[in-house]
């Protein structure tokens, strides 16, 4: 296995947020044809999207761009990106429980293995709230809508676009009325000990008519978990680990009742989410033409261990983790933006968005399994463990200024500059209770590795997009962006428990030779663009093709260089081949079309695509301590179709469904790409790449009956698929496919003017599968002097739900 998992470096890393999203959060959205789109059985409206920088009605977008309306985030009490991606085609997120936001792969575009714990970023995909870039998922209260931009968004997106953008449009603060919308959820979770609790609440308060308003969100998630930690030890460094040894895995055990009470004990649901979420937003308005929006959001997650399980080692269960130790992880984030909106002259709108994020992450994981593997002779020691304690921080500042054409006639534009410095702070520090004693080393705290990163990066771009509309049923788009990054890395190691072959450090200092410390920067720039025309048939009948270019930051590798010749000892050290990484290119071509039939009851959008993907960044090792890096090499395409639609089958009832094919694979040779136990495993064209499914699709079917004028009763059963998945690239080096696997849900509600209460059920028939794979399954029951390593890991589907949910609104 590779020293990757514990030490890996976390990577640094058309149409858009407009002038008409106050405009749009104004009107009544409804659902529409896209994602899980369906018309509102009382209005037929369609919902409003601001992707390209102006309101447009999805129905109308010449682009490819699913939105998701609020009024379905709340009938299928979707929390975040992980429950929107089931209804969502050619977009893949993995449920691996709190400890992460989510891996976002778009249309296929992954090379790095699954991971059983996710990711807490995203160098791939833009993400936004409103008009803030961030790398945090925040929860989805009091949002008008979510939109999937799918494809590279270069022109008018920085921030990694390489393969689409994720947009969380807020509702606005409204000078005019007050509303308040108390929302609550109760639940039973099979395999827990305990009930889940969800409530929030969003108030609207006009604070001087006409100009001032403030609209605040307060939300607390109370998820129970359900997996249980059975053999953490008592007293690290004393407790044993595994009381019987054997020469292989059906020889060991972790002994008998007494040998059980001697050593371990057990934790309940380690899994749960404690999430503390609020977002607030003054809307200052001078008069129509004049806005300034002042936005504070804050959000703090706490959990206790992995969604995963060991696979059955040592004889544990699908909901039970092997590890030794706890694992708490705690997750903070803020974000500050100010954001103006002013009409010039009805001519021109002028945006200008201010923004400063950060997040603070913290956790403890068991790192026994990655000192045994290796192979430095750890198991000597009878009672050997370890832990590991990560501290990471992003601090983000963001500038963006555009100009939106208002003035009418043939020809839109939008042209504007951005500017946003990313930093970057880690620290990790790995401890062997016990191990110093045994090894007879003047180490009291047991301090065996630790290490330190940071870094800076940069980005500056100018854009701009400009729209002919040559007739009225025909437009031309044609966008470019220019581009420009600077990025800055310094980082250190040591290992003061035998010092890696220099000087051992006396207790209780910490000393980073310089031999152990790396600086070093690259940059790159360069152009994107994007061609763009569609032509509309009738009012109800829309094609578009679309060729875009994206491209994603290249960056400088988090390890110290190594010395020539290699001392002796622990050596963890790059090469000069493994120090820094350049930019990675995607060329998207794409055709679509929306149609609206038989007076607007069948409704659907179908596209088909091309991406190719040169100087794919692709994770890796280094050769010396196999700290993880990210190297470029080679090339791989991702091609499909994309459907979603929905059927009015009678006015009281409603069928939607979404599917999505996706063929993602290398079209040249990766050498020695994959690492297994310490061998490099070629990856060939033709291979198929990890983390993304290549079929998935939904089915939902809603009947609503009138009850009164202001009052129905909506019953809703939905169906998701989710198709294999693989967890490294083709397979290779001990890779494994993830199983399919299909869930359902149901839920009955009484809706009224002024509130909503329902009875639900999610995973109706408590399906277990499992989402991700850490490490691989060669480490699964690998024995080491008669230990058995736990090192294999399997992320866990959420089980069974089953609550009530209401909403009250004033």
């Amino acid at each position: 296995m590779a020293r990757s998992i514990s030490r890996a470096a976390l990577l640094g890393a058309t149409v858009l947020a407009s002038f008409g999203a106050s405009k749009a959060t104004a009107q009544t959205a409804a659902p529409a044809t896209a994602s899980i789109q369906a018309e509102d059985q009382a209005g037929g409206n369609e919902i409003i999207v601001t992707g390209s920088r102006r309101s447009v009605t999805l129905q109308d977008a010449p682009i490819n761009i699913s939105a998701v309306s609020q009024e379905n985030i709340q009938r299928l009490r979707i929390d975040d990106v992980r429950g929107i991606a089931a209804f969502t085609p050619g977009v893949t997120v993995v449920d691996t429980g709190p400890a992460s936001t989510g891996n976002i792969v778009l249309r296929g575009i992954e090379s790095g293995d699954t991971s059983a714990s996710g990711a807490n970023g995203n160098d791939a995909v833009g993400v936004y709230l409103g008009e803030v870039p961030l790398y945090l998922d925040f929860k989805l209260i009091d949002i008008e809508r979510v939109e999937f931009l799918l494809g590279p968004q270069g022109t008018l997106y920085g921030l990694g676009t390489l393969a689409g953008a994720v947009r969380y449009i807020p509702n606005r603060p409204n000078t005019s009325r007050f509303s308040a919308d108390v929302h609550g959820r109760g639940y039973a979770q099979s395999h827990s000990s305990d009930f889940g609790r969800v409530g929030d609440v969003t108030v609207n308060i006009p604070l001087v008519t006409d100009h001032v308003a403030l609209r605040s969100v307060v939300g607390y998630y109370d998820n129970p978990g359900f997996i249980d930690y059975n053999y953490v030890l008592q007293r690290p460094g004393i407790s044993n680990p595994q009381p019987v040894r054997g020469a292989t895995a059906a020889d060991a055990s972790l002994g008998s009742k007494q040998d059980y009470a001697n050593n371990f004990k057990r934790q309940a649901d380690v899994n749960f989410e404690h999430t503390f979420t609020t977002r607030n937003t003054l809307l200052l308005e001078y008069n129509p033409n004049v806005k300034a929006f002042l936005t504070y959001a804050h959000q703090d997650t706490k959990t206790n261990g992995r969604q995963a399980n060991g696979a059955g080692v040592l004889g544990t269960g699908n909901y039970e983790g092997p590890w030794r130790y706890l694992e708490p992880f705690h997750r903070n984030a803020d974000l500050f933006s100010v954001e103006f909106n002013i009409n010039l002259f009805n001519v021109v709108q002028l945006v200008s968005t201010t923004a400063y994020t950060e997040q603070k992450i913290n956790n403890t994981d068991d790192n026994t399994d990655l000192l045994l593997d290796l192979n430095y002779g750890y198991e000597a020691f009878p009672t050997f463990s370890s832990f590991a304690n990560n501290h990471r921080k992003y601090k983000q500042f963001n500038q963006e200024v555009r100009l939106v054409s208002s003035h009418g006639g043939p020809v839109n534009w939008v042209i504007g500059g951005f500017y946003n410095r990313l930093k970057f702070a880690s620290d990790r520090q790995e401890y062997t209770p016990g191990f110093a004693a045994f090894a007879g080393v003047n180490r009291p705290d047991d301090l065996e590795y630790i290490s330190f990163v940071n870094t800076r990066t940069v980005e500056k771009a100018v854009y701009g997009e400009a729209t002919l509309h040559a007739t009225s049923a025909w437009q031309v788009t044609g966008g470019l962006r220019y581009f420009k990054y600077d990025a800055f890395a310094t980082g250190g190691t040591d290992t003061p428990l035998f010092g890696g072959g220099l000087t051992r450090t006396p207790y209780p200092l910490i000393q980073f030779a310089p031999s152990r410390v790396r600086s070093g920067n690259t940059g790159d720039d360069g152009f994107v663009w994007k061609a763009n025309t569609s032509y509309r048939f009738s009012p109800d009948l829309l094609a578009y093709a679309t060729y875009s270019t994206g491209y994603r930051l290249g960056g400088v590798n988090r390890v110290a260089p190594c010395v020539v010749p290699l001392p002796p000892g622990q050596n963890v050290c790059a090469l000069p081949n493994e120090l820094i990484y350049g930019p990675d290119k995607t060329r998207n071509m794409e055709i679509g079309i929306r149609a609206s039939l038989f007076e607007k009851r069948l409704q659907f959008t179908v596209d088909a695509f091309r991406v190719k993907w040169s100087q794919v960044q692709v994770p890796s090792q280094t050769v010396n301590g196999a700290v993880g890096i990210t190297t470029n090499a080679g090339a791989a395409v991702s091609e499909g179709i994309e459907f979603s639609g929905s059927l009015k089958i009678l006015p009281e009832l409603v069928l939607q469904g979404t599917y999505s094919y996706t063929d993602a694979h290398l079209t040249e040779d990766f050498p020695q790409l994959v690492v297994s136990q310490g061998v490099r495993y070629d990856a060939l064209s033709g291979d198929r790449l990890p983390g993304s499914t290549r079929h998935s699709g939904s089915a939902q079917l809603t009947y609503t009956y009138p009850v009164s004028d202001e009052a129905k009763i909506e019953a809703n059963w939905t169906a998701t698929y989710t198709g294999d998945i693989y967890s490294r690239v083709g397979l290779r080096g001990n890779g494994e496919k993830i199983p399919d696997y299909m869930t359902h849900r149901a839920s009955l509600t009484y809706r009224a003017r002024t509130f909503d209460v329902g009875i639900f059920a999610d995973n109706i028939f408590d399906k277990y599968a499992y989402t991700g794979i850490s490490n691989d399954v060669s480490s699964y029951n690998q024995t080491r002097t008669g230990v058995v390593e736990r090192y294999y890991a399997r992320s866990v589907l959420t089980p069974r739900r089953v609550g009530l949910d209401f909403r009250i609104r004033y």
